[in-house]
């Protein structure tokens, strides 16, 4: 006999080795039988097919009991493995009922690298469901989240001021090039999002009531465009600590810059927004690995 009709013959059907399973866990080819939805008779048959597979007994069979033989024993173990393989296989792939579509928004500089491959990863899950992303730093996402022209949202807001989900806390900071310098006496050049755009509002509340003298010199809806005239040296912006990139300087406290609040990364709603697929994939959200971003404890999506 040759490997690959070796191979062939020793091939185990899922439904002996369920049937099997079942007599050791039932006791018994009735009960087997009832759990399976077969005849006893039918259960047997599996029985006697599965040891003439094997080549050797794997039950020990009594008028009072029944006991697996040493073989019996070994054989269970590799059974109960490869069904919970078989069963894995097919929960992993099991066409989802979720579908429809998810509207979702979220600030370019929470997701970052890591978007992609949350969308792949969802779209394996839930290949009926079709996701519309919008991502920006300067769109009024909660504004659009409110008028239910996104199923929800990732945004930033001051603490307290929004209702929603806190997924981190970051600091907001005055940022500018290592080689930065301001001349003597100059008003002191900034760049900002266009409004309406949290980190712009934080930065004129804070100056507001300060002897400082600025002016806008760089405006871009872009946060590559703004790095780019923050790292160039033209100008002052304001970023999360978590945006720092080598090249730059927090300049807290210098230039006599007022001191800036704390801000929340939020996930937030609409009324109508708790969809299936929507939820899904809010759900995916909270569950992000990195414990940088993530809280400890994850609420779950009702």
């Amino acid at each position: 006999m040759n490997n690959h009709h070796l191979s062939r013959a020793m091939d185990f059907e899922p439904t002996l080795l369920r049937a099997f399973v079942a007599v050791k866990e039932t006791g018994g080819f009735t009960r087997a039988a009832q759990r399976l939805h077969l005849t006893q008779s039918a259960v047997s048959h599996q029985i006697r097919r599965l040891e003439e597979l094997v080549g050797r007994p794997l039950l020990h069979r009594t008028t009072r009991k029944l006991t697996l033989t040493e073989d019996g024993e070994d054989f269970l173990r590799y059974a109960e493995q490869i069904l919970q393989t078989l069963d894995a296989l097919a929960q992993r792939f099991r066409p989802s009922p979720v579908s429809g579509v998810v509207r979702f928004g979220v600030s370019e500089n929470f997701m970052g690298e890591r978007l992609p491959p949350l969308l792949c990863q969802f779209a394996r899950a839930f290949p009926a469901v079709r996701l519309d992303v919008s991502v920006s730093i300067c769109l009024d996402l909660r504004a659009m989240v409110e008028a239910d022209d996104l199923d929800l949202a990732v945004v930033l807001a001051m603490p307290g001021s929004v209702q929603g989900t806190v997924l981190s806390q970051t600091k907001f900071v005055w940022v500018a090039a290592e080689t930065f310098e301001l001349p003597q006496g100059a008003s002191l050049p900034l760049a900002f999002f266009p409004a309406p755009c949290i980190t712009r509002q934080v930065a004129l509340a804070a100056l507001d009531g300060t002897a400082v003298k600025w002016h806008v010199v760089f405006t871009s809806a872009s946060q590559q465009g703004l790095r780019a005239a923050m790292l160039a040296g033209l100008a002052i912006t304001v970023l999360t600590r978590s945006d720092l990139e080598p090249g730059m300087k927090v300049v807290d406290g210098l230039y006599g810059l007022p001191p800036l609040p704390d801000i929340d990364f939020m996930l937030i709603w609409s009324s109508g927004g708790k969809t299936p697929a929507a939820c899904e994939f809010g759900q995916l959200i909270l569950s992000l690995p990195e414990p940088a971003v993530m809280p400890a404890r994850l609420p779950r999506i009702e």
